[in-house]
């Protein structure tokens, strides 16, 4: 027969395993959930085919584009050497 020890070593391990597979089974299934929770906002809110880099809706992505090419002429007015 088995020491006591034992078997309550053995018992409380078995426990854990099936404790921790449990609990990545049900993270798993929270993050599936919070995937399809985030396909569906994305969606309904027209994004897809007409995403631009970043998240960012053709509009914004234009404002962006702008005002990055306005500091492309100041750095390079600076570095040709003209105050603004």
């Amino acid at each position: 027969m088995l020491p006591i020890d034992l078997i309550i070593a053995a018992s409380a391990l078995l426990a854990l395993a099936i404790l921790t597979a449990a609990t990545l089974q049900a993270w798993q299934g929270w993050l599936a959930l919070k995937n399809r929770e985030l396909e569906m906002r994305m969606g309904s809110r027209g994004y897809g085919a007409r995403e631009i880099e970043g998240g960012a809706r053709e509009g914004a992505a234009r404002i962006e584009i702008a005002d990055l090419k306005e500091r492309i002429r100041k750095l390079e007015a600076i570095a040709n050497g003209v105050d603004l």
